[in-house]
């Protein structure tokens, strides 16, 4: 009997580990939607598999259980989210499954859309489907941390990054920062762009360095969905002659200037301008990942300069820091990473974590989380 289901657990894991595994698949291109594995299993064996590819097509069970077919009757089914139980953009989960006949579900974490969260188990229970929830939880939450952090505290993940050299400089003096790492790291880069909703930078950042923000690779199926490049820019000083403004994309802006005419001049070149209010330190950061997170965005990426990367940190609302370490010195004239107060006590400081350290190419790709995180894990 212990063996017995010890093996069921040890089957049940294995199911879900490639469940997970499917749901990669759709890393980069769900967005708003989360990333979601299934498969449908049978006498000891695989019958379907799927994931979800992007939102308004059919989710991961349903593609599953296509996959599957006939074979699904008497099957369990393996999810890595609780199946939805509401007409969304598709007709909800739940249905389906009760429909192919499937007699158990196991599922990997609760959806917390408040929609679902527990809903849609409650749902298969009613129908006469034995329910299983909590299997490999914190490996499906990982891989949806901004879906969980929107659904749970109304904001996005936040994630800060940097290029820096050894002695924490992200420029010389004279501003040039082209190139302090190298092409693998700035590849890496675009791993974080394609997987994030939107990016914000400063106009100081835009006017000096007029990036692109955008994802620059085929490695990552995006679809169409380029980010939601967010500029923050309280007098308006953004050119329309900017390069984010022409490119592929929606660019917003948020400001906390009533010049109509530079207003006028933005929208022309293609931007979004939005009000917001002004704090003693620069716009309301609050608000802004409240807006964004009203338009679905479940992770963010902060490309940008040492006062407002500072004020993120010293606000705390970031919830990691990816930090490209090149193997260079720029000396003191150089121009900082982070813009902060200095505390009054070393006890004040704001306490991190190092969450993974690897080589990149030449340089050093550093992870680092809160200490007293209270995000996604």
């Amino acid at each position: 009997m212990f063996l017995e289901s010890a093996q069921s657990r040890h089957f049940d894991h294995q199911m879900m580990a490639r469940a997970l595994q499917l749901a990669v698949r759709g890393f980069y291109s769900t967005k708003p939607n989360p990333r979601v594995g299934c498969v449908i299993a049978n006498d000891g064996k695989i019958v379907g598999e799927g994931f979800h590819h992007r939102a308004g097509e059919p989710h991961a069970e349903v593609n599953a259980l296509t996959d599957a077919n006939d074979r699904a009757r008497g099957a369990t089914a393996y999810v890595t989210l609780e199946p939805c139980c509401h007409h969304g953009r598709t007709p909800p989960c739940a249905e389906a499954l009760i429909e192919s006949g499937v007699t158990r579900v196991v599922y990997a974490c609760a959806d917390p859309n408040p929609q679902v969260n527990g809903g849609g188990a409650q749902r298969l229970r009613d129908a006469g489907i034995s329910v299983t929830g909590g299997v490999m939880t914190a490996q499906a939450m990982r891989q949806n941390r901004g879906f969980f952090s929107r659904m749970r505290s109304g904001r996005p993940f936040v994630t800060l990054k940097l290029g820096m050299t050894l002695d924490a400089k992200t420029a010389l003096d004279s501003g040039a920062s082209q190139w302090i790492t190298g092409e693998p790291a700035r590849g890496d880069v675009q791993r974080l762009r394609a997987a994030s909703g939107a990016i914000i930078t400063g106009v100081g950042t835009v006017n000096s360095d007029d990036p692109s923000l955008n994802v620059r690779s085929d490695r990552f199926d995006i679809g169409n969905q380029q980010p939601l490049r967010v500029v923050l820019d309280s007098g308006l000083r953004c050119s329309p002659t900017s390069r984010l403004l022409h490119l592929q994309g929606e660019t917003l802006i948020f400001t906390a200037s009533r010049d109509e005419l530079a207003i006028q001049k933005l929208t022309a070149a293609g931007a979004r301008v939005e009000s917001v209010e002004h704090q003693d330190d620069g716009l309301d950061l609050c608000e802004i990942l409240d807006r964004l997170a009203a338009r679905e965005i479940n992770d963010v990426l902060v490309e940008a300069g040492a006062t407002l990367c500072g004020s993120f940190i010293s606000q705390r609302l970031f919830d990691e820091i990816v930090i490209y370490m090149a193997p260079k010195l720029f000396g003191d004239s150089a121009r900082d990473g982070f813009k902060l107060i200095s505390p009054l006590q070393v006890a004040d400081a704001p306490a991190l974590e190092f969450m993974d350290i690897r080589k990149i190419g030449q340089d050093l790709r550093i992870t680092l989380r809160p200490l007293d995180d209270c995000a996604t894990t």
